[in-house]
C-alpha cells in the first residue's frame, strides 16, 4: 500500500474541545507513520486547502500536539465558508482535489458541523470521478448538538456544563438581591434551530431555582411568557430566563433577527436577551439584568466536561482508524449504551445521511408548558456534563494553553480566487 499524506481542517464556530479532536487525529496518524505520511492542516479551515495555505504539523513537537487536548478553540484557524453545490461551482471542488494531488494527500479529515459534512461528502464523490481517490472522513463538532444519528456532538457537553453552572451561579446572585434590586436575570445562549444549550439551563431547576426556558422548538407566546415570569417572581421573589438565540415567533421570525445574513446564508442573530428584557420591563416593570454568553460559552476550556474532552479525542482517533480500515464518506458517532451508569461506544454514519440535516430536541424532552425540561432530558444531559478536565495552570495562576508554530508548506500550484 502506497503511503499517503493526510489533510485536517477545522470548520465553523470553534469549541473548547475541537483541539482535542485535532489531537486525536494527529497523534493517531503519528502512531501509524508506516501508513500515513505528513499531516497537513488547513490554515483557517477549508480556505487553507483552496488557497494551498497548508500547515506542516510534523514541525510541532509531540508535547505541543498533546497540549492541544487542553487548549480551547481552533489551533489552526477555522472559517465560516460554505462551498457551493457541485453544479454551482464545481471549480472549487476540483481545486481541492488538485491541491490534494499536488501534496499527495489521500486522507481528508474535516472537523465541523452539518455544512462541513456536506463538503466532505461531495469531496469523496468528486475525487473518484477525477481519478484521485481521497478518503473523506467527517469528524463531528458543534456546540449546537444538532448533528443527526450521533447521540451527541463534541463541544456540546462543555457548553452545557458552562451554561448550567453559570446560570446557577447567576441565579444565586439574583436571589440574594431580589428583595430590593434585580428580580429577573436573562441569559442568552447559542442555538439557532435547536434548543439543546438552553435546555442545559433547565438543570438549575433541580436547585429549586425558578427558571423559564425559551426554546426554538416552541413558538414564542408573549402573554404566556409574561404570565410565567410574573408567577415565578410572585412565588419565589425572582426568576431566571434562559433564551436561545433561535427563539422565534409563530410566523418563524426570530426574536433577535436583524434582517441580515451570515456567510452560510443563515439569518444573522443577536440580541434576544435585550429584546426579552424589554418585554419584561414593559409588561411587569421588574428590575432586570441580562447577559449574552456568546464566545464565552464555547471557549470556556477551564470548566470543560471531562466526558466531552474524552469523546472529542476519541472521535478524532476513530476517524483515522476508520480511514485506515478503508472507510470513506462516513462520520464516527457516539452511540449511547446506557445513561445510568453512563456507557457509550463509537459507531459510524454515512455522510449521505448526515449532510445538512439538523436534529432538534425531542418533544418528550420539553415540559408540557414549553418553558422547561423533562426528566428524560435530564437523564440525557447529566452524563454529558460529568467530570472536570481542568487545564494545567502556571505559577501566575493562568492556564497553560499551547500556541503552535503553524509553519507553512511550500506551494506547488498557482493562486486561486475564492
Amino acid at each position: 500500500m502506497t503511503k499517503k499524506n493526510a489533510f485536517y481542517a477545522q470548520s465553523g464556530g470553534v469549541t473548547s474541545v475541537i483541539n482535542a479532536s485535532a489531537c486525536g487525529v494527529i497523534e493517531t496518524c503519528r502512531q501509524h507513520a508506516d501508513r500515513i505520511g505528513t499531516v497537513y492542516a488547513g490554515r483557517n479551515g477549508i480556505i487553507g486547502a483552496l488557497t494551498e495555505d497548508l500547515i506542516d504539523t510534523s514541525r510541532e513537537s509531540d508535547a505541543d500536539i498533546a497540549a492541544l487536548r487542553k487548549t480551547p478553540s481552533g489551533a489552526f484557524g477555522s472559517c465560516r465558508f460554505k462551498l457551493k453545490s457541485l453544479d454551482e461551482n464545481r471549480r472549487e471542488y476540483e481545486r481541492l482535489i488538485e491541491v490534494f494531488q499536488a501534496h499527495d494527500i489521500g486522507y481528508f479529515f474535516y472537523n465541523g458541523g452539518g455544512d462541513s459534512a456536506d463538503t466532505c461528502y461531495k469531496v469523496s464523490q468528486l475525487s473518484e470521478t477525477m481519478g484521485f481517490p481521497v478518503q473523506a472522513i467527517h469528524v463531528p463538532k458543534t456546540v449546537d448538538n444538532d448533528l443527526p444519528i450521533t447521540d451527541n456532538c463534541p463541544g456540546f457537553g462543555s457548553v452545557a456544563k458552562y451554561i448550567a453552572v453559570s446560570a446557577l451561579e447567576a441565579s444565586f446572585d439574583v436571589a440574594s438581591m431580589a428583595k430590593t434590586s434585580t428580580k429577573v436575570f436573562i441569559l442568552e445562549v447559542m442555538g439557532r434551530h435547536a434548543g439543546w444549550i438552553a435546555a442545559a439551563g433547565g438543570l438549575i431547576a433541580d436547585y429549586d431555582v425558578p427558571v423559564v426556558l425559551l426554546l426554538p422548538e416552541v413558538d414564542f407566546d408573549h402573554d404566556r411568557f409574561i404570565a410565567s415570569v410574573k408567577h415565578k417572581v410572585e412565588t419565589h421573589g425572582y426568576c431566571t430566563v434562559v433564551v436561545s438565540e433561535g427563539a422565534h415567533h409563530p410566523d418563524g421570525r426570530f426574536l433577535a433577527e436583524q434582517g441580515t445574513r451570515d456567510a452560510f446564508g443563515h439569518a444573522q442573530l443577536g440580541g434576544a436577551a435585550p429584546v426579552v428584557a424589554g418585554m419584561v420591563k414593559d409588561a411587569l416593570g421588574y428590575k432586570f439584568h441580562w447577559a449574552v454568553a456568546d464566545y464565552l460559552q464555547r471557549a470556556a476550556r477551564h470548566i470543560a466536561s471531562a466526558t466531552d474532552v474524552e469523546q472529542a479525542y476519541a472521535l478524532g482517533r476513530a476517524g483515522v482508524e476508520m480511514a485506515l480500515d478503508g472507510k470513506n464518506a462516513i462520520m464516527p458517532t457516539i452511540d449511547r449504551v446506557s445513561s445510568d451508569p453512563y456507557e457509550w461506544r463509537i459507531g459510524s454514519a454515512d455522510l449521505a445521511d448526515v449532510a445538512n440535516v439538523e436534529k432538534a430536541m425531542p418533544l418528550d424532552f420539553i415540559s408540557e408548558d414549553g418553558f422547561g425540561i423533562t426528566d428524560a432530558c435530564r437523564d440525557y444531559l447529566y452524563p454529558l456534563i460529568q467530570g472536570e478536565a481542568y487545564p494545567d495552570y502556571d505559577q501566575r495562576g493562568m492556564p497553560r494553553y499551547v500556541v503552535l508554530k503553524n509553519e507553512p508548506v511550500a506551494k506547488k500550484l498557482g493562486p486561486f480566487e475564492i
